[in-house]
């Protein structure tokens, strides 16, 4: 079996169908309900989890005895901070306070009549205790409006079956093209912020055109831009020329040199640099209007590889020479807490970065081990304006317009038969409900507690030991890990998106002058956040939950199995006892860190990058699952 592909229609990627009202026909009266009710499910589940809303139990007695999941489900409500709405719904609270909650038991009145589920409204009905300023109120309901506009519009296009895109991983003969398969058919985004596909800027045509799910074929501009404003850096051993011959070839580049020469512009005065097409038109062209004139910026052209957007939005992936690196662009877009901009000052030091990471990764037994991988940022460059650099604050978005950088691919890596998933994936439902993790664990014909000691040795572990070795952590989350799969279980994890996500959190380890930057002043109970925050709660809260809904096993399968694989690691490595008695993964409980609430606070900026720790919001303590299980630590 090979993944279903969808072929597009070039009028209608453009948004020029001929026919003005129907540019958006995802945007009907059932689909825009059935996305309103997935999206108050995540409402009401997440605001929950992050206590902003305390949920009343209608039925408090409840004699059932066993762990969490044993529970039978229950009901509660909601009201609005009014009382004149109020959401009822069925759950089964399970593991670290996840609330699983049953989409089709959600009932909404208001004013004590019947009322279809709003997610907007919803957003209304609970504005104080949400706590959104009112400055930000509308640009956040913007963000749940384009949400939901994005999830009526993946009902309309259509996406293969969990157990076909699993067949295509596990059988295809194209690698790539099934990866890529994966990649555009995903339809959550992340699972832990309510408004997770906000792009603010884009209009209906470039949804159709850049969105991921879209999965269009995209093309690169090309400008020149003079090297006395921009700087060019690369891996050691890969200077500008030769990089540019392998990304775009000896004819190209000499069409381009012949573009720039032909105003009697010194092309050796230049580099070359890809930009996202919105970029080019919305941006560029206006707020750089001052550099293109004075031909400080030369627009050459589009270029001819044909590339598909991933997850990450301003992220390229080579779909003509896939062996080719992904580019990474700028854009002034506004999603998920951040605008996707790309800092040219951090473009100078992201391949020593990316050099130095991937020295520690090859020179470190326990990682080699477990095939621990990256594929690095080897080159990158900034443009520094000026203009906008004397007018702005060192993080402001203005400073981020123009930048790109290089990214290996991923499909070098793999040995004969071996496919490649975004671990994204593990978390994917399709449209009958299926989730894409269960079918995996069907191909591969492993039992559900195997199969995830496989996941977990890939994945996991080696999280873990960069924690207690170095105290070095990544940004683990399902966009930026690509997992390596072999008849459908992971073998190998690929880290990717270096250069702007790790952090080094102490002083164990000696950092090159170049690479200073990625260390952090992290208070030291906060360290180990970084696997029970951004491992536990973002990303294992949830693929126990599906496993649990979907019958695999149950939660104390899903942690037990965490634990074991912790647990054995920990006796491979009796030398850092005093680290696992440091950073406790079997501690009672920790710090619930929220990201939703990062973002109803300041959905323009969550966060300021060179204070990872400085902004967190936190609300109480979590019991943690690993508490039950006896730890090797001594």
């Amino acid at each position: 079996m090979t993944v279903t592909t969808i072929d597009f229609d070039p009028a209608l990627i453009a948004g020029h169908t001929g026919n003005r009202a129907n540019t958006a026909p995802h945007l009907t009266p059932e689909r825009w309900a059935k996305a309103n009710r997935h999206l108050v499910r995540k409402e009401l589940a997440e605001f929950s989890h992050e206590r902003i809303l305390m949920p009343e139990r209608l039925d408090p007695t409840d004699t059932t005895a066993g762990a969490p999941e044993h529970a039978s489900p229950a009901q509660y409500r909601v009201r609005s901070d009014d009382a004149s709405a109020e959401y009822s719904f069925t759950a089964r609270q399970l593991a670290m306070d996840h609330w699983s909650i049953d989409a089709d038991s959600i009932r909404c009145s208001r004013n004590g009549r019947d009322a279809a589920p709003d997610a907007l409204r919803f957003i209304t009905d609970f504005r104080d205790t949400l706590a959104i300023r009112e400055e930000m109120l509308p640009v956040y309901l913007e963000e749940i409006s384009s949400t939901l506009a994005s999830h009526a519009y993946k009902q309309w296009l259509g996406q293969p079956p969990s157990k076909e895109l699993v067949a295509g991983v596990t059988r295809g003969s194209n690698p790539a093209a099934d990866f890529q398969a994966i990649e555009r058919s995903m339809t959550e985004g992340h699972p832990c912020f309510v408004a997770n596909n906000g792009r603010l800027g884009f209009g209906i045509s470039d949804y159709k055109a850049f969105a991921p799910e879209a999965g269009a074929p995209v093309q690169l501009e090309w400008i020149a831009v003079h090297r006395s404003q921009a700087a060019f850096t690369s891996s050691a051993g890969l200077d500008y020329r030769a990089h540019l011959d392998a990304e775009l070839g000896g004819a190209a580049l000499a069409s381009f040199d012949a573009e720039l020469s032909a105003p009697d512009l010194d092309p050796a005065q230049y580099f070359l640099m890809p930009v996202h097409p919105w970029q080019w038109e919305n941006k560029l062209t206006v707020t750089f209007a001052a550099e293109i004139a004075r031909q400080h910026i030369v627009h050459l052209g589009t270029g001819a590889d044909s590339y598909q957007a991933q997850q990450s939005i301003r992220t390229f992936f080579n779909t003509s020479a896939p062996a080719k690196c992904y580019v990474k662009t700028a854009m002034s877009v506004l999603n998920m807490g951040f605008m996707r901009g790309l800092s040219p000052q951090y473009m100078k030091a992201t391949p020593a970065i990316n050099d130095w990471l991937r020295n520690l990764i090859s020179s470190d037994q326990a990682l080699q081990r477990r095939g621990l991988a990256m594929i690095s940022e080897i080159a990158a460059i900034g443009y520094h304006n000026s203009y906008y650099e004397a007018a702005s604050a060192s993080g402001s978005p203005y400073r981020k317009m123009l930048s790109a950088l290089w990214r290996e691919s991923p499909l070098p890596l793999l040995e004969d038969g071996q496919q490649l998933a975004t671990m994204a994936s593990l978390l994917h439902v399709d449209s009958e409900g299926t989730p894409m993790v269960s079918a995996l664990m069907e191909r591969s014909g492993l039992g559900p507690v195997e199969w995830l000691r496989r996941y977990f040795e890939a994945y996991l572990i080696p999280l873990v030991h960069c924690l207690y070795r170095y105290e070095l952590a990544f940004m683990p989350h399902g966009e930026n890990v690509i997992l390596v799969l072999d008849n459908g279980v992971p073998v190998r994890a690929i880290m990717k998106d270096i250069a702007e996500e790790i952090v080094v959190m102490g002083d164990r380890l000696d950092l090159p002058e170049e690479v200073a930057r990625i260390r952090a002043d992290i208070p030291d109970g906060e360290k180990v956040l970084a696997i029970f925050t951004d491992v536990f709660d973002c990303i294992f809260r949830f693929l126990g939950a599906l496993l649990v809904e979907d019958g695999k096993l149950s939660q104390d399968d899903f942690w037990g199995t965490a634990a074991k694989a912790i647990q054995d690691y920990q006796a491979e490595h009796p030398e850092l006892a005093d680290q696992f008695a440091h950073h406790d993964l079997f501690a009672a409980d920790f710090e619930l860190s929220c990201l939703n609430r990062l973002q109803l606070r300041n959905n323009q900026q969550m966060l300021d990058l060179t204070d990872p720790s400085g902004g967190l919001q936190m609300a109480g303590r979590l019991a943690n699952p690993l508490a039950g299980f006896t730890s090797a630590r001594g």
